[in-house]
């Protein structure tokens, strides 16, 4: 099993951050690498229960992943599981996503995306790509 960890610091308050990385409002707007849209999906990581959403690439190319919120606290931390589902909604290898927000001592905060349990170093790398190509998009908006 390989583990993925990403940081990012960001001008606003602990308690934006959270609210743009949890709420389904605000994860729409920077959720799925960059081009590609979130037209199907049931996001709310501000209380436990299952989660999923469907990516859609400029090609039309559909791309299913779910999980179940296992753990929240605001404005800390919340942690999911993650699955990607194949051609036919099979849902394969199951790893877990963590976010941290915690101040940064100047009234901003540091944001620290942790994927844990990822299926081999090329699962990881993949999951590098797309997760920094969201945090870009999350960048334009914190």
């Amino acid at each position: 099993m390989t583990d993925l960890r990403l940081e990012r610091k960001f001008a606003r308050d602990p308690e934006t951050v959270f609210a743009f990385v949890t709420r389904t409002e605000h994860l729409l707007d920077w959720w799925g690498p960059e081009g590609m849209s979130v037209p199907e999906h049931e996001m709310d990581f501000t209380k436990p229960g299952p989660w999923w959403s469907v990516m859609v690439n400029a090609e039309g190319g559909r791309h299913k992943v779910s999980g179940e919120v296992l753990s929240i606290d605001p404005p800390r931390a919340v942690e999911f599981t993650w699955g990607w589902h194949d051609e036919n909604d099979a849902r394969g290898h199951e790893s877990t996503v963590r976010f941290e927000v915690a101040a940064d001592g100047d009234g901003g905060s540091i944001f620290t995306l942790i994927h844990s349990g990822l299926a081999d170093e090329e699962s990881a790398t993949n999951h590098n790509m797309g997760w920094t190509s969201s945090l870009k998009k999350l960048e334009r908006m914190a």
